[in-house]
């Protein structure tokens, strides 16, 4: 069955793309100056060895981005989508990992603002990102623009009911925490060991 493609957009997002050796890059439009700048900030990995290279000019690839209005930098990349892990699969090949820390996004539904939840949840090495499935924007340039290539260092575990998934990692011995501006405890005071989602409500 052929996987449905999609693009993404900009210098970060491309290029981590191209490294993960489980993400399946089919084309790449760009321009000369953005081939220069990208074999010279990954000199040794010939990162567009075997890819489909199409030379544009910058308005051109400007509209290829222009529902999005965003900075494409001379990097736009058709690629396919990665394999899907559930959480209970995860678990699975996980169970003698310890202090396990995953994040839950209950209606949180703008890009950008998930591509930075993202990029933070990479820096703090979270295990995974739980999402819903029908509300998450899975091709959005916006989000792997926002994201700047930690998507593809962070699994994504599309759910159909996030409460549900919730109950089911309690059963796991998981501890579900909420956030809220207004609560009186400090998070990084709290004793995270053992197995935690952060749960992030709506925007």
């Amino acid at each position: 069955m052929k996987k449905s493609t999609f693009l993404i957009a900009g210098k970060h997002a491309v290029a981590e793309a191209l490294k993960n050796p489980k993400r399946k890059v089919l084309k790449i439009f760009l321009t000369e100056d953005s081939k220069k700048n990208l074999n010279k900030d990954n000199q040794d990995l010939n990162l567009l060895k075997n890819i489909k290279l199409f030379y544009k000019t910058k308005k051109e690839l400007d509209r290829l981005c222009s529902k999005e209005q965003l900075s494409h930098q001379g990097l736009i990349a058709e690629i396919e989508h990665l394999e899907n892990t559930s959480v209970k699969d995860y678990l699975l090949l996980a169970e003698n990992k310890k202090n396990l820390t995953f994040v839950a996004l209950e209606e949180v539904t703008d890009p950008r603002n998930i591509g930075s939840i993202i990029r933070s949840a990479t820096s703090f090495n979270i295990d995974g990102l739980i999402v819903k499935e029908r509300s998450f924007p899975s091709e959005s340039k916006l989000l792997y623009k926002s994201a700047s290539g930690c998507l593809e260092h962070i699994n994504i575990f599309e759910v159909s009911n996030i409460n549900t998934t919730l109950k089911y990692l309690k059963t796991k011995n998981f501890w579900i925490c909420g956030f809220d501006k207004n609560g009186s405890k400090d998070f990084t005071k709290h004793d995270w060991n053992g197995n935690n989602v952060l749960l992030f409500g709506s925007e």
